[in-house]
């Protein structure tokens, strides 16, 4: 791991849902002691509307963001490279550290469905946050 902040890239095809909760979180949780990137092997053209909303309701705002591709320098200097559904659609960069997450796909899911995928993603990054600073100490 580098002596800098920790830097995480959540990856999955569209970057539309998980990924894009996936690093929201992570900049809510880790401040400004983490770096975030958030890519697509496939980007979309714009967020979940039910991602967007289920985030507001933690008091997170995505309105903003946008799917993005990925790009070679995003992996490379990552320390984590965290993988959300993606199969075999997203490239392996030998030497990274890989998290596969297996997450439903909120696309196409009601609220309610999409509800429990964003906990789970919180409670993940909870972890995956605090495991990386206990690591840098």
């Amino acid at each position: 791991m580098s002596t800098e902040q920790p830097e995480i890239l959540f990856l999955c095809v569209h970057n539309a849902g998980r990924s894009q909760m996936a690093a929201a979180f992570a900049r809510e949780i880790g401040k400004n002691r983490i770096k975030v990137y958030s890519a697509g092997s496939a980007p979309g053209e714009h967020l979940n509307p039910a991602v967007v909303e289920v985030m507001r309701e933690k008091g997170i705002d995505i309105t903003m963001e946008k799917p993005q591709k990925l790009t070679d320098e995003m992996a490379l200097n990552a320390d984590v490279v965290v993988t959300m559904g993606c199969g075999d659609a997203c490239p392996v960069y030998p030497g990274k550290r890989y998290v596969d997450w297996e997450l439903s796909d909120p696309a196409g899911k009601q609220l309610e469905e999409v509800r429990p995928i964003r906990d789970d993603i919180e409670r993940r990054i909870a972890s995956l946050i605090d495991e990386l600073l206990t690591a840098k100490k």
